[in-house]
C-alpha cells in the first residue's frame, strides 16, 4: 500500500491532485486550490461530478455556464461559520476567480449527470455539536446522505477541539453490504490552529494488514482506502478536517472496531 499521507506540492496555486488513479482507487478526486487575489483556479468535468467548497476567502464562481457571483464569507476556516459551497454536473466547466486570499477544494466522483449546477451553502448549513466529552466535535454537513445534493459525494467539515478525539471510536465503511456497512473511499483535508501544530491519524484493519499512523501537519491530505480511521487534536491545537466520500451507492453505513464496541 502507498503512503497514505499525502503532502501538498507548494505553496500557491494547485497544491493538491489526487486523482482516483493516484490514489489507487475508483470514486473519490481531491483537488486544492491555494490563489492569491486575481488568479484562477479552472478545470471541465469529464464523466464526474463535483462540489467545490470555498474553505476561505472569497472568489467569483461559475460552473455549467452559471454564474454564481462571489462566493465566499470566512476568511479563516476557524471562524466556523458555514462554508459557501456548490454543485458541479458532469460534463460541465467551472472556474473560480479569486477576489481574496483564497483557498478552494474541488471533490469529485464519478456521476451518470442529470443534476443541475446549483448553491449547497451557507444556505442551510449549520454548525452542529457531535459527541461528548473528549470526543466532542462540530460539524458542517455540507452534503451528506440527508441533503440529496449529489449521485455518490458525501462531503462534510469537521472541528475538533485541542485534547479531543474524532472520528472516533475506530470505525470502518470498506465493504459493499448495505445496509449492514457500506464501501466508501475517503480523503481528510487536515488544517490546524495555530498552523505549525500537528495532529494525529491512524489508519488500520482489523488484522492489521494495513497499520499507518501519520503526523498530519496543515494543509496535509491523508487517504482512507479501507479500515478504522481515527484522527486526534494534541492540547493545544485545534483540528479541522474537510472530508470526502464516495463508492458504489449514496449511503454512510460503518462498523465499528470489535474492541471498541463498548463506546459506541
Amino acid at each position: 500500500m502507498a503512503d497514505l499521507l499525502r503532502r501538498p506540492m507548494g505553496q500557491s496555486g494547485q497544491v493538491h491532485a489526487i486523482t482516483p488513479e493516484a490514489a489507487g482507487w475508483e470514486y473519490v478526486g481531491f483537488d486544492l486550490w491555494r490563489l492569491a487575489p486575481g488568479e484562477v483556479a479552472q478545470g471541465r468535468l469529464e464523466g464526474r461530478e463535483a462540489i467545490l467548497v470555498l474553505v476561505e476567502g472569497r472568489a467569483s464562481v461559475t460552473a455549467a455556464g452559471v454564474d454564481f457571483g462571489e462566493m465566499g464569507e470566512r476568511l479563516s476556516v476557524f471562524e466556523r461559520i458555514p462554508p459557501h459551497a456548490l454543485y458541479a454536473p458532469p460534463g460541465s466547466a467551472w472556474r473560480a476567480v479569486a477576489t481574496t486570499d483564497c483557498v478552494l477544494a474541488v471533490c469529485t466522483a464519478p456521476s451518470p449527470g442529470g443534476r443541475p449546477a446549483q448553491k449547497l451553502g451557507p444556505e442551510g448549513i449549520v454548525l452542529e455539536d457531535r459527541g461528548a466529552g473528549t470526543n466532542e466535535r462540530h460539524i458542517h454537513n455540507i452534503a451528506m446522505e440527508g441533503r440529496d445534493v449529489a449521485d455518490r459525494l458525501l462531503v462534510t467539515e469537521v472541528y475538533t477541539p485541542g485534547g479531543h478525539w474524532s472520528s472516533y471510536p475506530p470505525h470502518r465503511h470498506d465493504v459493499d453490504d448495505f445496509p449492514n456497512i457500506t464501501y466508501l473511499e475517503e480523503t481528510y483535508y487536515h488544517r490546524l490552529n495555530p498552523a505549525q501544530g500537528f495532529g494525529i491519524q491512524r489508519v488500520f484493519t482489523d488484522d492489521l494488514s494495513l497499520d499507518q499512523t501519520m503526523a498530519v501537519a496543515d494543509h496535509d491530505v491523508v487517504l482512507v482506502p479501507r479500515g478504522h480511521h481515527p484522527c486526534a487534536a494534541p492540547h493545544g491545537i485545534e483540528m479541522y478536517y474537510l472530508n470526502v466520500m464516495a463508492g458504489p451507492r449514496r449511503n454512510w453505513r460503518f462498523a465499528l472496531h470489535p474492541d471498541f464496541g463498548f463506546l459506541g
